[in-house]
């Protein structure tokens, strides 16, 4: 998943390797050119001290250009001195023919040393510099400059010397770069890692505190604001006050369901002895029985939508405790049962159960667990068409009690899953086999209160047209220590 950590430290790593980028091509221009002055330099002193010996030979012996053969060249105790050049280094006449060269210009090949010579071809010779490449001999950086004072017969002299013998050139750097780059980069996204961890620490603490909350029974707490006064204390500032808004409507609507549903419970309980006693009245006629009949029915409907009602706003506000106590949950399940197969034989469903032979006793409260699993085996066979079953199952292990309610019903679907332990939440009419009295929508919410009240859960895994089965886990630990 990704989260807001991974996002900064990712933008902060690319943010640091544009830089790096940015900073490492400045630095490689910066030091190409500061590689090319430094050879320029070399070239000009080489060039001149050439230039300055030629000169003065001249001046001392008044011709040093001869002719050997049918080819000028320079006079020997001249070009000596020459040859002990370190770089590149041709004189040539005002023709372009080559008058001297040094050790290392004759070890280049004919193609090189013809690449070399040719800027000495250029007529009139001007002092200019440039890069050749020589083959395998590499790129080199030369320096043309014209003979002045040194008689007739000298033009020009050329010197030249391999880019790659610049120090630290930028080949070099690039090849630097490209090593520690990587560990800038790996160390960059630790540290934003870090950073970012750091930063959002506040905000997953208050994520926590808020989830913690958000069950709607812990909504007097608050959380903690820092006193760094930045934004995250703003934000804790703001979720508190929404937090005190909600919990002032939350407390406002259970007020309300609780007073409500305690008032109807009188005027309930009146209308129903005044039908039941009109029921058993000898002289009213069939055609008035069956309308009290459906009144009857509508009102013990009422009567317990009151008192589902009651339930759950006790519960939210924390005043439904448990009657705790040690029991065998078996006899539980045996009495649960026998009321499934009553309500089975009258729907054609047939209702079934196992459990251990040995007792399973845990502390709980008998007359909710009941309540609880009537609401899921009731919910079970009112879904299940005649000719199928429901079974309740009791099973125990080192950890929890498990009971579990499996059907072969209609089934839910997928997407009303998550939707069947909500308040007054209710699958479509026509799943019900029994469509013309559905339910209010209350008995699974509190199955999940009764079973969460007992520090269990409960889980529900259905397929349409396959069957739903309900599991039921109770904790041996939370029951001791309740």
């Amino acid at each position: 998943m990704t989260t807001i950590r991974w996002r900064l430290t990712v933008w902060y790593t690319v943010a640091l390797a544009v830089t790096v980028l940015a900073f490492g091509t400045a630095l490689y221009v910066e030091r190409r050119q500061a590689s090319v002055r430094e050879l320029d330099q070399r070239l000009s002193l080489e060039s001149e001290l050439a230039h300055r010996w030629l000169t003065q030979s001249y001046k001392v012996l008044g011709r040093i250009v001869t002719n050997v053969g049918l080819r000028p060249a320079l006079d020997p105790a001249i070009s000596a001195y020459l040859d002990a050049a370190r770089d590149y280094l041709i004189v040539a006449d005002t023709a372009g023919q080559v008058l001297a060269l040094s050790d290392v210009t004759r070890g280049l090949n004919a193609a090189a040393l013809e690449r070399l010579s040719a800027p000495l071809d250029t007529l009139p010779l001007t002092r200019r510099t440039g890069e050749l490449d020589l083959g395998e001999a590499g790129k080199v950086r030369y320096l043309v400059a014209p003979v002045e004072g040194a008689g007739p017969g000298l033009g020009g002299i050329i010197v030249a010397i391999p880019i790659k013998q610049a120090s630290f050139g930028p080949s070099d750097l690039v090849r630097s770069m490209l090593l520690i780059a990587p560990l800038i980069l790996v160390g960059a996204g630790l540290v934003g890692y870090w950073l970012a961890d750091t930063s959002l620490r506040p905000v997953q603490g208050i994520m926590d505190e808020v989830d913690a909350i958000s069950d709607g029974r812990s909504l007097h707490r608050r959380l903690a604001v820092p006193l760094s006064g930045d934004e995250m204390a703003r934000l804790a500032f703001t979720v508190n006050g929404m937090l005190a808004r909600l919990e002032q409507s939350f407390g406002s609507l259970r007020r309300f369901t609780a007073d409500a549903s305690h008032e109807l419970k009188t005027p309930l309980m009146v209308l129903r002895a005044g039908v039941e006693r009109a029921l058993v009245h000898p002289g009213i006629p069939g055609e008035i029985l069956q309308s009290l009949d459906e009144t009857l029915a509508q009102i013990n409907q009422m009567t317990e939508m009151v008192e589902n009602l009651l339930t759950l706003a006790r519960a939210d506000e924390g005043r439904a405790p448990l009657a705790v106590e040690e029991c065998d949950l078996r006899e539980l399940v045996a009495d649960v049962a026998e009321t499934a197969g009553i309500l089975g034989e009258e729907a054609g469903v047939t209702a079934a159960h196992t459990m251990p032979e040995t007792p399973v006793r845990l502390a709980v409260d008998r007359h909710r667990i009941r309540e609880m699993l009537l609401n899921i085996v009731t919910n079970a066979i009112k879904y299940t068409p005649p000719g199928g079953s429901v079974v309740l199952t009791l099973t125990e292990d080192e950890a929890a009690v498990t009971f579990t309610v499996r059907d072969t019903g209609l089934g839910i679907a997928a997407g009303d899953l998550p939707h069947i332990f909500e308040r007054f939440w209710r699958a479509d009419q026509s799943r019900s086999r029994t469509g013309d009295r559905p339910g209010v929508g209350l008995g699974l919410a509190i199955a999940k209160w009764i079973v969460e009240a007992h520090g269990g859960s409960i889980a529900v895994q259905s397929r349409p047209g396959r069957g739903t089965m309900f599991t039921i886990r109770l904790p041996k630990a939370a029951a001791q220590v309740a």
